[in-house]
């Protein structure tokens, strides 16, 4: 387990970061604040420091001499700076020291605890873990396909807002024992130029086809578990409890990048569908599997910027401070999501739409499209042509004298009848119960 030191002379700084490092399924056993480098220095002779955490300026004294003095007691001793202070001859002087990272304030929290879980993760301690957790002896968990409660229940622990059980019985149930876990997520097919209308059957077999060549590479030598998320994508999670965590584990990185390169040229190579994978960092606790899908996402997205690469590991990407919103925001996906958007706000009216057509104008496949616009705008796509047009419907029947069969014409019904029960269905009432209610 790793200890950590912060100096800093703004103790509010330190109670923050010490909370955020609390919660960042870190494996510590202490996390100590100085508030001068003279205190700093204490605490790196008589404890084991592991990583320190420190301002640049301090009560008005340059760290750089101290830090070369902490580099002299402990040359292992890693260290990242965070500061207000950004001028080049101190980052300069600061990397040449051998700082791992130099972060400037105002924080973003994101980065900070990427910057401190990676530092960690390489780091190479033998002392034994003063915690030991007891977990089954099950070192080679074969995947298989879970049923459709195990699958949902899983898909939960991603959501955005997952509800998270405090009782362990229910992540055992799911294979889930930990308390170290990554994600490799698998993504595949939509990401090639090529248009292949699939049916809801062929989708089956495709996701079935993946994870069976997942199943055959993995479960020999991995505790891990598989499930479908989307349409065209498989996650795999990979969990270690302590002994095994704790044996080898600085190379474990290297090893889920042979892995996931493995993945991608076996999919390749016999179901022909180019594929990117994204691999997560390694964190600690049930309550951070919402991360670790967070994180194989944004490294997935990666391969926009590096369109020949195929195996992306998170810990590798290098954010600038708000560059994590601003990549989402601009990514290729989020752009066929608002072309998409534009295009039925000004089609939903008329005869005959379909989701084909509108997948069709926008180059992608109806299957791939309806996952990118639920997951972007919380609509199905045809829930949401329907909201356009009761919203539209609603506005001619307040502001016009329009007939029935002419508003239902207008928004795209053939039928006046199917117009008049989708309107009672979205609305509670009919077109004409409401038109009285406004006279």
């Amino acid at each position: 387990m790793y200890n950590i030191l912060m100096i800093d002379d703004d103790w509010l700084t330190t109670e923050k970061l010490s909370q955020l490092l609390w919660h960042a399924g870190l494996n510590m056993s202490h996390i100590f604040s100085a508030h001068t480098f003279a205190q700093g220095l204490d605490y790196i002779r008589e404890y084991e420091i592991d990583l320190l955490i420190t301002d640049i300026e301090v009560a008005g004294l340059n760290g750089i001499d101290y830090m070369q003095q902490i580099k002299m007691i402990k040359p292992s001793i890693e260290i990242i700076v965070v500061s207000a202070n950004n001028t080049f001859e101190n980052a300069q002087t600061a990397i040449r020291l051998g700082v791992k990272n130099y972060l400037i304030k105002p924080l973003h929290q994101e980065q900070f605890l990427d910057s401190v879980r990676e530092v960690l993760l390489h780091l190479n301690i033998t002392r034994p873990a003063i915690e030991k957790v007891s977990v089954p002896q099950c070192n080679h968990f074969q995947m298989k396909r879970h049923t459709m409660q195990n699958h949902l229940k899983l898909n939960q622990l991603l959501a955005p807002q997952p509800h998270l059980p405090s009782d362990d019985s229910l992540y055992q149930s799911l294979g889930l024992y930990g308390p170290y876990y990554a994600m490799l997520k698998i993504r595949y097919q939509p990401l090639t130029s090529r248009q292949i209308d699939l049916t809801l059957e062929d989708q089956h077999l495709l996701n079935y086809a993946v994870m069976n060549i997942a199943v055959e590479i993995v479960h020999d030598q991995w505790n891990s578990i598989t499930f479908e998320t989307d349409d065209c994508e498989i996650n795999i999670i990979i969990q270690w409890d302590e002994a095994s965590y704790n044996q080898g584990w600085n190379d474990k990185i290297r090893q889920l990048n042979q892995l996931g390169q493995l993945l991608h040229t076996h999919i390749d190579q016999y179901l022909h569908i180019p594929n990117v994978i994204g691999i997560s960092q390694i964190l600690r606790g049930y309550s951070f599997i919402k991360q670790l899908n967070v994180q194989a996402n944004r490294a997935v997205l990666w391969h926009t910027k590096y369109p020949d690469h195929y195996v992306f590991y998170y810990g590798n990407i290098h954010w600038k401070s708000d560059e994590l919103e601003e990549h989402e925001s601009k990514n290729p996906y989020n752009l066929i999501v608002s072309q998409v958007k534009e295009y039925i706000e000004k089609y939903y009216g008329q005869k005959g739409l379909t989701i084909h057509d509108v997948a069709k104008k926008n180059h992608v496949s109806p299957n791939y499209l309806s996952y990118l616009f639920k997951k972007d705008t919380g609509f199905n796509l045809w829930e949401y042509v329907i909201k356009l047009r009761m919203e539209e419907s609603r506005n001619l029947l307040l502001q016009t004298d329009l007939r029935r069969y002419e508003v239902a014409e207008k928004v795209g019904y053939e039928s006046p009848e199917h117009f008049s029960k989708i309107f009672k269905k979205y609305y509670g009432i009919s077109p004409s119960e409401f038109k009285q209610l406004q006279a």
